[in-house]
């Protein structure tokens, strides 16, 4: 199952630097790991703005919200999912 997943990141500004560069690093690790895996098929920076739109390829519902938990960031994310199918005017 396909999902186009928006995340926008809002860390507050209090957060000590080195905590919030702990949890980026983690954060940038775990995505990675995804990556490579196959279910997090892209990732693209919304430019100007702290946030992302995503591909993720998953078995089901409940895979995605389980991944998207896991994100080290997910505490300060504001996040935005749709389902996606293929269209029939698509070539591939």
């Amino acid at each position: 199952m396909l999902f186009l997943v928006r995340m926008d990141v809002n860390i507050p500004r209090d957060l000590p630097l080195d905590e919030a560069n702990e949890i980026k690093a983690r954060e940038k690790a775990y995505s990675q790991d995804l990556q490579r895996d196959g279910r997090w098929k892209s990732i693209w920076r919304v430019v100007g703005e702290y946030a992302n739109y995503s591909i993720f390829d998953v078995s089901s519902n409940d895979e995605l919200h389980q991944l998207l938990q896991g994100l080290p960031l997910f505490p300060f994310m504001k996040i935005d999912v749709t389902p996606l199918a293929a269209h029939l005017s698509a070539i591939a």
